[in-house]
Order: C-alpha cells, then structure tokens, then sequence
C-alpha cells in the first residue's frame, strides 16, 4: 500500500503537476519578464519536485495507516495542504499571464490543468470522507478506492496530455489538413511571405563584389546559397541569417510574435548543443542568452557579424563557381526574359489608337479608298 503513495505523489499528480508549474514559470519569465529564465527547465523541475519525493519518503519511513490503510487526520491535513498549495502556485502564474495575447492556447491549457487538478483534489477529498463514515460499507470501500484510482491514472494524463513546449510542432499537427503546409515558424506566426517566393518578381542582378549580407537580403539568391551551403554541410549559418531577417518583419509594437520568434532561434540555433546550432563566440552567445529584452531589434545583430564573415570566407568564393550559382544566373535569365515578353503583350493590346501612324494602320488604304470614291462621285454630280 505504501508504493502508491510514490506512484500518486512524485511518480503521478506531483510529476504533472510539477511540469506544468515549470511551464508557466517559463512562460512568465519568457513574455512577462521578456528574458529567459534564471534557472534551466531540467534543473528547476526536480527542485519543485523535492518536496513530494520528501513527503513520500516521510511517509514510507513513518507507515501512518491505521488497520483500515487510513491515514489519520493528523496525516491527511499536510497532505490535502500540499496538493492545494501547488494548485495555487499554478494559479498565481497563470493569473500573472493571463494578459498575454498566446498564440498558441498556452493560457487555455494551463487553466484546464488547474480546473482538473482542483477537480481531482475534491475527489479525493470526498471519497477520503465517505471511506471515514462508511467504513463498514464494504462496496463503498472498494467503490471509492476504484475511483481514485482511475481519477489519479487516466483524468490527469488527459489534463495534461496537452504539451506546450514545442508550438510549431503542434500547430502543424493541427493544420495537417489546411492545403498549404507549415515548415517554418515564420509562417506559423503569420509573417508576410514567409518562405515563399513569388513567381512574378523582377529578377535582380547580383554582383560578387557586392558584401555579402547586401546580397543575402533577396529572397532568391539566398535560397540558392542556402542550397550550396547545405550542400556542403554548412547550412546552420545562412538558415539563422534567413530566421532572423524574418524576425525583422515583425513590427517592434508586437512583443508576443518577436517573442515567439526569438525563441525559437535560440533554442534552434544559439543554445548549446541545438539542433542547428551556429558557430559563433562565447561572448555573443552569452549576450544573447543573459538578454534583459527577447523583444530588441538589435538581439541577434552581433552574431550576424560574425556569421557572415564565416561566410564570407568560408562559402562564399566556393559558390561563385559553383553549379548553383550558375543555375541562379540561369533562372535570373529566363525571369527576365518572361518579365520583357509580358511587358511587349502589354504594348500590343495597348488602347491608345493616337499614337499609331496613318500608314502603319491597316485599315487606312481602305479609309482612302472610300474616301477617295466619295469624293469622285460628288464631283461627276455637279
């Protein structure tokens, strides 16, 4: 009997109840305080955890059942008192964001959490009175054991089932039927033309001499040497160029999407050991992750530098010679051949009649020939 309270506190509601108060310490720190938290999720977790691993070890230490494996009041009262009190931690961060214009039903989920949480905790509580009363109801023991049981093991994961750590990931799962599919935060934040390229942009010399981060900032040349980087297995830095030139579309007066976007690149790219993470100096990376403001403009502009001097001298002379820059210069072409074609079919249905002369007019030796009749007949009359 004694492993159930293991498996009810630090294995079951202290577990969730645990990672959704980090959840919404991490959400606070994130958009209220608009910097990163003090103190890593993995590290903070077990932390809040201790007090349960605490109490359940109390209680196998101390074997506090009675005949009835009761706890007595003098047990039960801590123990109700601690499951409250997370609730009502929960709550304080919640009602702390609960301003915050989510994008992604963060709010939502963690209100659900508490409303099951509180939920469960009556419950308990009532099943707890009736095994007091009744306790010569034999069906009634079994009953309100067997509730407990299915409350603590299937309605809590169902409150808690939910993540919010990973936003893209869930809102493309809930797209997964919408026509256009969600590669990149940027268009799952809504930003104007994210990764999308349009088919009827003039095309735009590009010279070598030109720096490098000039060049980048058109869309098609830097898909392209995004794809000689990738190529080359060095694509981290001109993906993080592309993340943070979309972040520059998002306007100053709207913290929450800045937000989303920033980190996101930072958990992508500048946190140690991310999945595309870039090569710049530890003091940048030290600027960016001790951030006071995940909302600045200037954020990510020193990594940038040095990105782009990588760059500069790493990819850049090999592209130039390249297969893909060629394919570009190709495409380049034929863009603008189309653009010259469809401006001539423009010229050709153009409606100004004024500007076409008498003898390029088609119909004008037919004009005379009328005239010229007319006039003959009207002269032989008189």
């Amino acid at each position: 009997m004694l492993c159930l309270v293991w498996l009810e506190g630090p294995l079951g509601f202290g577990l969730l109840m645990s990672c959704r108060i980090a959840q919404a310490f991490q959400l606070f720190y994130v958009f209220v305080k608009r910097r990163l938290p003090p103190i890593r999720s993995h590290m903070f977790l077990p932390l809040i955890l201790l007090p349960w691993v605490a109490g359940a070890a109390v209680i196998h230490e101390k074997k506090p059942l009675n005949y009835r494996c009761h706890f007595g009041t003098y047990w039960t009262i801590p123990v109700v008192c601690l499951h409250s009190l997370y609730v009502a931690v929960l709550m304080g961060f919640t009602r702390a964001i609960r301003h915050i214009e989510f994008r992604f039903d963060e709010l939502r989920d963690l209100w659900q959490g508490i409303l099951g949480s509180a939920s469960l905790i009556g419950v308990w509580v009532f099943a707890y009175i009736l095994n007091e009363i009744h306790d010569d109801i034999s069906w009634l023991q079994v009953a309100s054991r067997f509730m407990l049981l299915v409350t603590a093991s299937i309605l809590v994961l169902v409150f808690f089932s939910i993540s919010i750590a990973q936003p893209l990931l869930s809102q493309i799962s809930l797209r997964k039927r919408e026509p256009l599919e969600l590669k990149t935060m940027g268009q799952v934040l809504g930003i104007p033309e994210s990764g999308l390229l349009l088919q009827r942009e003039q095309a735009v010399d590009i010279d070598p001499n030109e720096p490098l981060d000039k060049l980048l900032l058109n869309k098609r040349f830097r898909q392209s040497f995004m794809a000689f980087a990738d190529s080359c297995l060095a694509g981290e830095s001109v993906h993080f160029f592309d993340e943070v030139h979309e972040l520059g579309k998002i306007p100053i007066d709207d913290p929450v999407r800045r937000i989303y976007m920033a980190r996101h690149i930072i958990n992508k790219y500048i946190n140690a050991g991310a999945a595309m993470e870039v090569n710049i100096s530890h003091r940048i990376r030290q600027e960016i992750l001790a951030t006071t403001d995940l909302t600045h403009p200037d954020l990510f502009t020193n990594a940038l530098h040095e990105l782009t001097q990588l760059m500069k001298m790493n990819l850049a002379k090999d592209y130039w010679s390249s297969i893909y820059f060629i394919k570009f210069k190709e495409e380049a072409r034929m863009r603008s051949c189309e653009h010259e074609m469809e401006e001539m079919r423009g010229y050709d249905f153009s409606p100004r009649l004024s500007s076409v002369n008498a003898t390029d007019d088609p119909f004008h030796q037919d004009h005379f020939s009328r005239g010229f009749t007319q006039h003959s007949h009207a002269s032989y009359l008189r």
